[in-house]
């Protein structure tokens, strides 16, 4: 299973950024996401870029990967994933999450 990590851009090279998340900082492959510029938020997979996110976006996914990290470790998973899930979500919400609009 492949993870997405929200990752934020610190510098740009040629066809890579320098990005930091989760406590870490690696040089990522840009080629999916067209020009970048410090400060952008990434959703990274296995050191490549597959998508462009917003900083509210990089924290849903970040609360999400606290909470699984956390039932991994043995801690209660009741907190709060920072968004809501798709079985609270109404009709209209799950149209827009599907872009049906």
């Amino acid at each position: 299973m492949c993870i997405g990590m929200p990752m934020q851009v610190s510098a740009i090279e040629p066809g890579h950024a320098w990005c930091e998340g989760r406590g870490e900082r690696r040089r990522v492959n840009t080629a999916l996401v067209g020009t970048l510029v410090p400060g952008d938020w990434l959703l990274v997979f296995l050191g490549d870029a597959r998508e462009r996110i917003d900083a509210t976006r990089a924290a849903e996914v970040n609360s999400a990967l606290d909470l699984v990290l956390g039932a991994m470790q043995g801690a209660d998973a009741s907190g709060d994933a920072g968004f809501i899930l798709p079985s609270q979500m109404t009709t209209e919400q799950l149209k827009q999450l599907s872009g049906q609009f």
